[in-house]
Parts: structure tokens; C-alpha cells; sequence
């Protein structure tokens, strides 16, 4: 019998789906970013509900406060590349016994401060005891049948895009966890991803109205592994011919001897959206974007060939399926 290192977070994941009934006529199938169900005249509800845990998701240096307004970012970022607006929230705490009121405060602060920074509010909830802090949320929103981005409408010759720049929180986890020494004006920007990430819910509203988006996915798995994720739930593949690091985390790269690409590609947490674009609407998308204050970044293309590579120098090289995953990473 394989233990849960062994089988890692998404094989878990589908022995739990092999048990389940199939909803009839489920709006969204599993495996997206988020789950939904009619509730009439055509509108649907649409829901998501993820975790944080102490152990795995706060690095050393990351407050409270900022743990908490993470918890709601990871939710928030899936509904944002989805182009669904969230408007309510549950919160179940699990606490443990040592915790005293002023950490409370914080955490209540912080969850109260990542929900109304994204337009949304909490209405209940459950507290319980735990081994280690957890912070699980649960998201509501709703949305026109037909009107949620969904991983699996990708062509081939479609643009592929993501709306920022990838490497930071990889580098700045590294720095956290290492203590090391990196010039202040670099090092603030590469820490700062980690502490306070930002969910892409503007750009992911104002791509929903375009038309223009064929697939998306939120990225906080980790490039390589999104897309890949999105290759497969498209049946294409993709050619990546323009990286898109962040200078900072380039910079980090050359001082720390570390292959740039690989901080972009296997890092997770940045909470961009990862989407493919019609070509002739590939204007209006990046208007749309720009208009909202965000960035369209167009970093390859989508392919026949169900193969996920990169091209530099003339080179392709495989893009290898590898992300973050609990119980294995």
C-alpha cells in the first residue's frame, strides 16, 4: 500500500474523484480551477475553496497578517482566472492550543484586508483546535452559464500569454529560507512576492469580456506545470519562444549561480493567469488589460503537437511536468 509521499497531492486527488458520483450535467468538470452548479435562469454559482497550512505555505519571515491575506489570495486567484468576481467567503480556522488573542487579531486582520482588497466580504465561518495553524476558505461568487474561462478550449495557433513576469517568489522563497545575501533593492522586490502576493482578479475580469480568451489558468503551481495542465485539458501543446523572468529574478539567478529558466519555469506561488488568445482578438485582449493597469505578456504559441517546449538560441528544449505538490515537494 503506497503512502501518501508515494502517491503526491494529485493522485490523491483522483482516488477521491474515482469514489464520487458524477453530478448530472456539471457546468464545470473536475480538474479546473474552480467547481460550479445552475442555480437558474441561467446563472451559475460558482465556487472554490482551498487551504493554508502552517507547514507547507508560511516561510519563515512571513507574518500573520500576511498569512492570512495569502489564504485569500490563493482562493481569489483561481476565481480571477476564471474572469468570475467574487463577492462572499467562509472561513474555518484551525488553531493551535499555544495561539494567544493578539494572533487572532492578526489573522482576523489579515483575512479582512486580503477579502475587501479584492471587493469581496466574510460572512461566517467555524473554529476548531489543530495540531498547526490552518486557514481553509471557502469562495462564492456567480457567473453566466457559458461565461467562465475554462483550461479547455485552447487551438492550435493560438497566442499564449501570461500577465506578468515569472522567477520572483521562487527567488524570494530562496532568500527566506537561506538567508542570503542579496543586494537590498533586488532583494526587496524578490521578498516582498512572497509576503504580499497579488492576485491578477482586474486583468482576469477585463480578459472575461473580450472574447478573446480561448483557455486559461491560474499559475500557482508553477509555470512548467500550468502549462502543461492546460495542454492537456486543451489536447494541444505549447512552443514558449520568450520567457517571461522577471529582471530581478534574473539578476538573482547570475549572482546565486542558478539557471534563470528554471526559477521562471519550476518555481509556484506567483499567481498569475497563464491563457491562450485568438490571434485576431490578441489587440483587444492586451487593450483590455492595459486599460485596467495589469500587462499582457505574449510568450509563445499553442501547437498541434501535444508537446510543452521552450526555444532559446535556436534551441528546443522539454519543458518537463514539474511544479509544486504537496506530500511530494
Amino acid at each position: 500500500m503506497k503512502r501518501a509521499e508515494e502517491l503526491g497531492e494529485r493522485k490523491i486527488i483522483e482516488i477521491v474523484q474515482s469514489h464520487l458520483d458524477l453530478m448530472p450535467k456539471m457546468p464545470i468538470p473536475f480538474g479546473d480551477d474552480v467547481s460550479a452548479c445552475a442555480i437558474g435562469s441561467g446563472e451559475l454559482a460558482i465556487l472554490k475553496t482551498d487551504m493554508l497550512v502552517a507547514k507547507t505555505d508560511v516561510p519563515l519571515g512571513m507574518s500573520l497578517w500576511q498569512a492570512a491575506r495569502k489564504a485569500v489570495v490563493m482562493n481569489i486567484s483561481d476565481f480571477a482566472a476564471k474572469g468570475v468576481k467574487p463577492s462572499a467567503m467562509l472561513v474555518s480556522l484551525g488553531l493551535p492550543k499555544g495561539i494567544v488573542e493578539r494572533d487572532v487579531e492578526e489573522l482576523a486582520r489579515g483575512l479582512n484586508a486580503g477579502a475587501r482588497e479584492y471587493g469581496a466580504y466574510i460572512i461566517g465561518g467555524d473554529t476548531g483546535e489543530a495540531s498547526d495553524l490552518v486557514v481553509s476558505l471557502s469562495l462564492f461568487g456567480t457567473a453566466a452559464q457559458g461565461e467562465v474561462m475554462l483550461r479547455s478550449g485552447a487551438k492550435p495557433g493560438d497566442f499564449l500569454a501570461v500577465t506578468g513576469f515569472f522567477g520572483k517568489t521562487s527567488a524570494g522563497l530562496k532568500i527566506l529560507l537561506n538567508d542570503l545575501d542579496v543586494i537590498e533593492k533586488v532583494r526587496k522586490v524578490l521578498v516582498e512576492s512572497v509576503l504580499l502576493p497579488r492576485a491578477r482578479l482586474k486583468e482576469g475580469l477585463a480578459l472575461s469580456r473580450t472574447d478573446a480568451v480561448t483557455a486559461t489558468i491560474d499559475s500557482s503551481d508553477g509555470l512548467a506545470w500550468s502549462l502543461h495542465e492546460l495542454a492537456r485539458a486543451s489536447n494541444v501543446g505549447f512552443l514558449v519562444d520568450k520567457l517571461p523572468i522577471a529582471r530581478e529574478a534574473e539578476r538573482f539567478a547570475e549572482d546565486n549561480n542558478i539557471d534563470p529558466p528554471k526559477l521562471a519555469l519550476y518555481g509556484g506561488e506567483e499567481y498569475e493567469i497563464v491563457l491562450t488568445v485568438k490571434p485576431r482578438l490578441w489587440s483587444a485582449a492586451e487593450e483590455a488589460v492595459t486599460r485596467v493597469g495589469g500587462r499582457l505578456l505574449r510568450i509563445g504559441i499553442v501547437t498541434a503537437k501535444k508537446r510543452v517546449l521552450f526555444e532559446m538560441k535556436g534551441n528546443k528544449h522539454v519543458i518537463k511536468p514539474r511544479g509544486y505538490e504537496h506530500f511530494k515537494t
